[in-house]
């Protein structure tokens, strides 16, 4: 079941990959081309509340999200950022960094904190057009479990 985070974010549209205890979405608002949420499906507002199944399958996600973007958008540098205070239940922003801007989907993506921390509002918001040619190009590079 969605929580109010994963809502927020664009699901189910927004969703790449649906694990047992994480969705990765598409960050619709894009510091970084390829830029993510990494949301926990469990009932938990504290990163230590989680359940040892869920860090275990975060182990897994975290590689796979990694092989998956640097395929799509060679990016130079990636930031997981858990900030977890308009939005309360446990996720990750991941924004892949960027020194130099990207195309993709008629759209130029430029990272607006390079090389300092990520502009989290700044960059496209990307349209459901734009969101499912990202998704799909990620699924595309998505490595074999």
């Amino acid at each position: 079941m969605a929580n109010a985070t994963m809502t927020k974010f664009g699901y189910p549209g927004a969703a790449i990959r649906e694990a047992e205890l994480w969705s990765v979405q598409v960050r619709p608002k894009q510091p970084g081309f390829g830029s993510l949420v990494l949301v926990s499906k469990e009932p938990a507002q504290a990163f230590g509340a989680l359940s040892a199944a869920a860090f275990a399958e975060l182990g897994t996600l975290v590689p796979q999200i990694e092989a998956a973007l640097k395929a799509v958008t060679g990016y130079d540098r990636i930031n997981y950022l858990m900030l977890m205070m308009v939005d309360p239940d446990v996720h990750f922003h991941v924004i892949p960094r960027h020194e130099a801007p990207r195309d993709f989907a008629g759209l130029t993506f430029r990272d607006a904190g390079w090389p300092g921390p990520p502009a989290l509002g700044e960059g496209p918001e990307l349209d459901a057009a734009a969101i499912e040619s990202l998704k799909n190009e990620i699924l595309r590079r998505w490595p074999s479990a």
